[in-house]
């Protein structure tokens, strides 16, 4: 059988327009959603087949891929062309890092603290071997709290800022460590919260994940003032479970007015999703937004300054 320019084009236009739409659908059912991450990837396949279409005269198809186009540009264009929220006077850096637990360039990561001097860190996936790495943050960063765990789900949390309260809690229903902590930013109390749910492959990790957001949920609910919740949360802005999130909770993605900003995985940079996230409560005013260099680990950090 031979094949054709034409045919594998046809083929990936039929691909892209099916999933282009089927993930469009607001089901809460784990292989459907697990397919929306890649709505970046959904453009940019649309509009190059398009134009791949178009150039060998196919009209149906570059109808409809120009359509999947305007969809999938709809989910997407919105986090470049909001406005970024422009409040407060005094900046802070919020640097966020999955340093994978079996990553042991260490060194990489102290260089990258060295190099941007966040006034806030938090961590996942801090095996023992990663708290060890760590005491070298001692001396600059005191207020901590270091939660490390064999596996994926160690956490910790360091401050420039004074820490008034800081516990880790165990998150149903794998009891995986969630860090609470109240960190003085200036003058005015914040309360932090960092965690790492479960990546959400198969119906019992995907149940587990959103368990454990919702339970986010109902923490944040709880806590007065300005909030911040930082982590690896295994889901993008375009699951259903993320708008709940951010619906019940009443924080906003400092992602807007920066763009998409993908951070896994570094092994396979076309298929980059959003899965780590720093959200912030109407307090906050976002000033930049990006990721920071390679470190070792299979994401990349996420470096953001806010205001207040």
């Amino acid at each position: 059988m031979r094949v054709s320019t034409r045919g594998l084009s046809q083929a990936a236009a039929v691909l892209t327009v099916l999933f282009s739409v089927l993930t469009l659908i607001p089901a809460d059912h784990a292989a459907l959603q697990l397919f929306t991450h890649f709505r970046l990837q959904y453009l940019a396949a649309s509009l190059v087949l398009l134009i791949i279409l178009a150039i060998l005269r196919e009209p149906r198809y570059v109808v409809a891929l120009l359509f999947t186009t305007i969809l999938s540009g709809m989910q997407i264009v919105p986090w470049y062309s909001d406005l970024p929220v422009d409040k407060g006077e005094t900046e802070y850096k919020v640097l966020l890092a999955n340093v994978r637990s079996n990553n042991n360039e260490y060194k990489e990561f102290l260089n990258l603290v060295a190099v941007e001097q966040p006034d806030v860190i938090l961590l996942l996936e801090v095996s023992p071997a990663w708290a060890g790495a760590l005491t070298q943050l001692d001396n600059e960063y005191s207020e901590k709290i270091v939660e490390p765990r064999e596996g994926s789900f160690g956490i910790a949390l360091y401050s420039r800022l004074p820490m008034i309260s800081a516990a880790a809690i165990d998150s149903a229903p794998f009891d995986h460590p969630t860090v609470v902590a109240d960190i003085v930013f200036g003058e005015t109390h914040v309360r932090v919260v960092g965690t790492h749910p479960m990546i959400p492959l198969g119906k019992t990790f995907y149940e587990a994940r959103n368990q454990q957001l919702n339970g986010l949920a109902k923490l944040l609910q709880r806590s007065q003032g300005p909030r911040i919740l930082a982590g690896d949360l295994n889901i993008s802005m375009w699951d259903v479970n993320y708008a709940s999130l951010e619906n019940r909770t009443w924080l906003r993605n400092v992602r807007r007015g920066f763009g998409v900003v993908p951070t896994w995985p570094t092994f396979l940079p076309p298929a980059m999703i959003p899965i780590d996230h720093v959200l912030v409560s109407e307090e906050f005013g976002v000033k930049e937004v990006r990721t920071g260099r390679r470190i070792g680990s299979d994401h990349l950090p996420l470096v953001v300054t806010i205001t207040l």
